[in-house]
């Protein structure tokens, strides 16, 4: 039986939806008021497996869910009594554990494949329909809740597909070995199904973003105010700008030029709720904040 799975969030935080799918016509979905996209993903896969018995083969535009069934990671999780590779708790645990449990109980009987979203598979395009209606239903409630209608929450919607955007961030000063392993990390992604979110900061993120306009992956910029450059060099702001040009999605939020760090701080949450995995360059904070965010992170 082919099942396709789906999440969605509005905020990330934010309400949330999951909806699965069946080759059958048989479907289920629902909502939390307060998740993740993540989690949303996760619970879908989780009660697909739970509600359908007998072979199974999941699709899932989520490389999060995908990769951790064919690649394993869940190997290393138990082995490390549900720590990362980097000795933290594993995000999301309180989903993974009964997940990967049923699935170990079913090993021989369940497969995944990845499916790109939003590319016109019919039971990708229903199940995505199902949890976004869960998802604006619970935003409808809230929104009652509070005596009026409309709105959102946590700012502006990432309007790239969160499944396949990788945040490439760091230091604002990076060595040259640290630059060759970025560039040949950003190198390896693939161009089709790959997005590179970056802020253009100085350092990690505006080489990260250059080497992904020269190996073709599409870039996501996210400004924390308008002009975040204009004490910038002419030839460094001239790096900017030709970024800038080539982006794909250009996302400007709403922080104070005249407090840059909490604005800088509220940026980088932003990013890595709109992503699936990220590549951080000395910064071990900031590796720590995408691990406890539940991205697969590259350190470098």
């Amino acid at each position: 039986m082919d099942v396709y799975t789906d999440g969605a969030c509005s905020g990330n935080p934010g309400p949330g939806g999951w909806a699965w799918v069946a080759a059958d016509g048989r479907h289920d979905s629902g909502g939390e008021a307060d998740s993740t996209n993540q989690r949303m993903e996760l619970t879908a896969v989780l009660r697909a497996i739970e509600a359908n018995e007998g072979e199974l083969h999941i699709y899932s535009d989520s490389t999060y869910v995908v990769n951790c069934f064919n690649d394993r990671w869940y190997d290393g999780w138990l082995k490390r009594d549900w720590k990362n590779s980097q000795k933290k708790p594993v995000a999301n645990r309180d989903l993974w554990e009964p997940l990967i449990g049923v699935y170990l109980g079913r090993e021989s009987e369940i497969t995944f494949s990845w499916v790109k979203g939003h590319s016109g598979v019919a039971g990708n395009e229903e199940a995505d329909r199902l949890a976004v209606a869960e998802v604006e239903r619970l935003r409808e409630a809230v929104a009652a809740e509070a005596g009026h209608a409309g709105g959102g929450a946590g700012g502006p919607k990432a309007p790239w597909p969160v499944e396949q955007a990788i945040v490439v961030t760091g230091a604002r000063e990076i060595d040259a070995d640290q630059t060759e392993e970025l560039v040949d990390a950003v190198s390896g992604l693939d161009s089709a199904n790959d997005i590179v979110i970056s802020g253009l900061r100085l350092g990690a993120e505006l080489a990260g973003a250059e080497a992904a306009r020269v190996a073709g992956v599409p870039i996501a910029v996210v400004l924390p105010y308008p002009d975040p450059v204009k004490v910038w060099s002419t030839s460094d702001r001239a790096r900017f700008d030709a970024v800038v040009a080539a982006a794909h999605w250009v996302v400007t939020l709403d922080g104070d030029p005249a407090k840059p760090g909490p604005s800088i701080k509220a940026r980088n949450a932003w990013m890595l709720d709109a992503a699936v995995g990220a590549i951080v360059v000395g910064d071990e904070k900031l590796a720590d904040d995408a691990e406890q965010t539940g991205l697969g992170v590259i350190v470098i």
